[in-house]
């Protein structure tokens, strides 16, 4: 492992975001103080804690450009060729047998901090980030590990808010490598490219070293890679059918294989489930003693209100009220995803369950007002307004177009769509049929991207084909989106929302320039 911790600063090198208002001069000096500071001073004044207490909660995009160094950029570039060379994350052996034997092999780190775990079909990993700032805010030094990436691989590898640096990505995969070669040698399949990952996730925690994990499976949960640890607290995010060749076709199926991460002892926090998959994680709770607290019961959403940015919440917590909660998300799926975040940290706290309290409304107040959750309902353009979103499931579709619709009112909305094979494609394309005014299909990179003239034939049945056009290249499908929107004038108040695949919102956030 590296020799000893070192402060992840948010890339100097990243593009500036130009959509608010100028800055400050006086924030612009702050800014270039705390940039140009020597790193190793931040030690001799008394460590990273007391400086993120100075600084507040995480900020910024948590979505790193490529390294400016070509040297480390190379060196990247040739961690991330020998991990695509592995399996890849939707071809699996159900089995943590692998991970375990590296991860007895390195010292089991994942045992050095305590860690909260978090399954379900959608808003895992906003939910994540979530709970990230709440704890940060609490001046807990936090390691988060999310799948899949929007832009950057070294963007699932987090600490104190910011993804590791692409040189401490690299020594830590280097730092493993010997090992991982080992158990390659000793098993009847080689590790896998998420089984890698989350290795060195949890490596990279133990030396950092964390106060706490905030870990989501890849998965699934039973038999998913990151299923080693023994989260305190397990998170439950809304199921509903997605990878149904691998956790099963119904609710209740899938809601078997997540109610693995739940382990004895530990707090399980459920959002709002159908009721046939509650009943399975409650039946898992009770035969291994865990202590259940319900979104609608125990806590939940009290009140919302659309704002500039974002939304007003009161949430009601484990241990009471938290009113005048500002998030700068859209939609209403957000705003759940936020309650279940504070009951998540709550529980950690022992909210509840050793003592009722309401944890310092400030401090809340102050660590949602800075969540961000890039692809997930990003503004990356104004006039027209491009809009990301990673939805790429009919329930993850549904809680977009309701989002995009209270948020912004557009007058017309074009959709650029690019799926993946093996998705239920019509259910997200009947999803957004009410809102899009016309859909460009298209596809992006990836080699598990669906063909666009196969996913145009389905659009053509859903849309009708005069209201489908079919641009294969996702830089062409995004011209071709904004001309339409721009068709109805400068001031017309039309958009374009692009979705149906991480992959997609990622590559076309760089084509928007983000990143």
């Amino acid at each position: 492992m590296s020799e000893r911790p070192r402060n992840d600063d948010p890339d100097p090198t990243a593009p500036e975001q130009n959509d608010g208002p100028e800055p400050s001069d006086a924030f612009d000096d702050l800014v270039d103080a705390e940039t140009n500071r020597d790193p190793d001073l931040a030690v001799i004044e008394a460590g990273s804690r007391t400086l993120r207490a100075q600084a507040g909660p995480p900020q910024g995009d948590a979505v790193p450009a490529r390294p400016a160094d070509p040297e480390v950029d190379r060196a990247l570039r040739e961690v991330e060729a020998e991990l695509a060379g592995r399996w890849g994350e939707t071809k699996l052996d159900p089995s943590v047998q692998r991970i375990v034997a590296l991860l007895d092999i390195l010292g089991a780190p994942h045992r050095a901090y305590p860690s909260i775990h978090i399954t379900g079909t959608n808003g895992k990993t906003s939910t994540a980030r979530m709970i990230e700032a709440l704890l940060g805010a609490f001046e807990l030094r936090t390691g988060r590990y999310t799948s899949p990436h929007v832009q950057s691989v070294t963007e699932r590898i987090s600490l104190d808010g910011a993804p590791i640096s692409a040189e401490r990505f690299i020594d830590t995969y280097r730092d493993i490598a010997p090992y991982v070669e080992m158990v390659d040698s000793q098993q009847e399949y080689r590790l896998s490219f998420f089984e890698v990952l989350t290795a060195m996730a949890y490596a990279a925690f133990a030396d950092a070293p964390v106060d706490v994990a905030v870990v989501e499976v890849g998965m699934g949960g039973t038999w998913d890679a990151t299923n080693v640890i023994d989260g305190d607290v397990a998170v439950i995010t809304p199921i509903s059918l997605d990878h149904t060749d691998r956790l099963g076709e119904t609710p209740e199926q899938i809601a078997g294989e997540k109610s693995g991460i739940i382990k004895k002892d530990a707090t399980v926090v459920l959002a709002q489930q159908p009721v046939d998959a509650a009943a399975v994680m409650l039946k898992r709770a009770v035969e291994v003693d865990a202590t259940v607290a319900r979104e609608g019961m125990e806590f939940g959403v009290l009140s919302r209100e659309v704002a500039v940015g974002g939304q007003m919440l009161t949430l009601r917590g484990l241990g009471g009220e938290y009113p005048e909660v500002f998030l700068p998300l859209y939609g209403a799926h957000q705003a759940h995803n936020a309650a279940v975040a504070l009951a998540a940290v709550e529980a950690f706290f022992g909210v509840g369950s050793d003592h009722a309290r309401t944890l310092d409304i400030d401090t809340i107040r102050s660590a949602f007002a800075a969540v961000s959750s890039p692809g997930r309902m990003e503004v990356v353009r104004r006039s027209p307004t491009v809009v990301l979103d990673a939805a790429h499931n009919p329930a993850g579709a549904q809680a977009a177009a309701e989002a995009v619709t209270e948020a912004f009112g557009f007058s017309r909305l074009v959709g650029v769509v690019g799926t993946s094979e093996g998705k239920d494609v019509r259910g997200v394309l009947e999803a957004f049929e009410p809102i899009f005014a016309e859909v460009v299909v298209t596809r992006n990179s990836s080699e598990r991207a669906m063909d666009a003239d196969e996913l145009a034939a389905i659009a053509v049945e859903v849309f009708g084909a005069e209201r489908v056009q079919v641009e294969p290249r996702l830089d062409d499908a995004l011209e071709a989106a904004i001309t339409l929107a721009e068709e109805e004038g400068e001031f017309s108040g039309a958009g374009v929302l692009v979705t149906g695949s991480v992959i997609t919102v990622g590559e076309a956030r760089l084509l928007m320039g983000r990143g």
